[in-house]
């Protein structure tokens, strides 16, 4: 019966519940600084950077994420997949931090958030989008309708900050009121490159030209890896500059930051190999984690990924194809397929593996079984030298299988197992 109800229908009740709850907790978020952040892929480490900043400069600064809130150094888990909490928990958690004197917030939003109007009522002071491609088109049916979904973060704020280097760039400029503010490479108000890449950390060059026209540039050396996190790293520093923070200060806190739990996640347990956490589960994230670690993998790179079931059904061939040009060797298997069955999804991946010149049983092999298929990963195929890299599901604590969540981490599979192979 619920599908039957057209999603217009459903996002009107969205908007009165948002109201509602903004009346119930008396609009709150009239008396914060809201910086809303939106984005195919970073914007939760982005969040979390942003966030860590701040809290490094004496701001009186909240977070909401998909993964948590942070309200006075009190850590409130948000839910079990990733998604923005509806509009009641939202109002409650704003309110909860006008009352503990916090002025800034930090708020992660999804497309799905956005349209569902979970976040109406909140107005924000920056919006800030770090990329758009192809993602949840199951729901949005369209490229289309999912940028101007995402472009809504931009509508009544102060100041709008941008990827110059995303394609959706020149459009998404077009949209929305406030002072636009670019982040990226060559044309940007804020660019950056990847200095030196090193198996711990990286180091990112940063320039912008002052109110002078002075070309200022820094180094900082930064736990977060990859050209992908460069992105994420210059748009944290643009909204810090954006605030009125001071050069030094923001580049301390990000040679601070400690990175996000399942985002690049490394486990090191003394292993003569790599093993990697990472919550990539679109092509172009796919692309660019796979990307990054091959800098630094001195022989193959392993790479154990899955699609989620109910979500595009056209990304999942994109994937394994791109999974096949990328990786050495890999491994197909479930990722919350909910009421699908995990092999049609697998067969669909597998389509793109076989088309880019996959060969199942030699360089690729299907396991239904997540928990088979890390274990065939780290204990079987990773030898001294080879990097293994665990893809789509991150910091998620469980997995949706016939519509049941049941517990699930693939940091604690992937430990397990090399503890097996180690014997420790």
């Amino acid at each position: 019966m619920k599908k039957r109800i057209p999603q217009p229908a459903k996002n009107f009740y969205h908007l009165l519940v948002a109201f509602l709850a903004a009346l119930f907790y008396r609009f709150p978020a009239r008396k914060l600084k809201v910086i809303g952040v939106t984005g195919t892929d970073g914007k939760t480490t982005t969040v979390n950077l942003i966030y860590h900043i701040l809290s490094k400069t004496d701001s009186k600064i909240g977070m909401i994420s998909t993964v948590e809130a942070k309200i006075s150094g009190e850590r409130i888990d948000t839910g079990f997949h990733v998604t923005t909490p509806g509009a009641f928990q939202i109002q409650k958690l704003l309110r909860k931090m006008v009352d503990f004197g916090i002025e800034i917030v930090v708020l992660e939003i999804t497309s799905h958030g956005l349209d569902q109007n979970r976040v109406a009522f909140v107005p924000l002071h920056i919006g800030l989008i770090t990329n758009v491609t192809q993602e949840h088109l199951d729901y949005h049916r369209s490229f289309k309708s999912y940028l101007l979904t995402k472009a809504k973060i931009l509508s009544k704020v102060n100041f709008r900050i941008l990827n110059n280097e995303d394609p959706s760039f020149e459009r998404l400029k077009m949209m929305g009121k406030g002072q636009l503010i670019s982040f990226g490479k060559d044309g940007a108000d804020y660019m950056g490159e990847v200095v030196n890449y090193f198996d711990e950390y990286t180091n990112y060059g940063i320039h912008y030209k002052t109110k002078q026209k002075m070309l200022k540039t820094m180094v900082v050396q930064s736990n977060l890896i990859g050209d992908f996190n460069l992105s994420n790293i210059l748009a944290a520093f643009a909204v810090s500059k954006t605030l009125g923070l001071e050069d030094k200060k923001i580049t301390e806190a990000i040679e601070s930051f400690p990175g996000v739990e399942g985002r690049m996640d490394r486990i090191s347990l003394g292993q003569d190999f790599k093993v990697f956490i990472d919550f990539a589960h679109t092509p172009r994230s796919i692309e660019v984690s796979l990307q990054t670690l091959k800098k630094i993998t001195p022989k193959r790179l392993i790479c154990v990924f899955g699609a989620a079931g109910e979500r595009d059904r056209s990304k999942r061939a994109l994937m394994g194809h791109v999974a096949q040009e990328k990786a050495d060797l890999i491994v197909v298997t479930s990722e919350d397929p909910r009421s699908e069955k995990p092999e049609k999804i697998i067969e669909e991946i597998e389509k793109g593996i076989v088309k880019a010149g996959g060969v199942n049983n030699q360089n690729y092999w299907k396991i239904v079984d997540r928990s088979e298929a890390i274990e065939k990963a780290v204990m079987n195929l990773a030898e001294k030298g080879d990097c293994v890299v665990i893809l789509g599901k991150g910091h998620e604590k469980s997995m949706n299988i016939a519509g049941v969540e049941y517990p699930w981490s693939d940091k604690e599979t992937a430990t397990k197992a090399l503890r097996k192979r180690l014997k420790l």
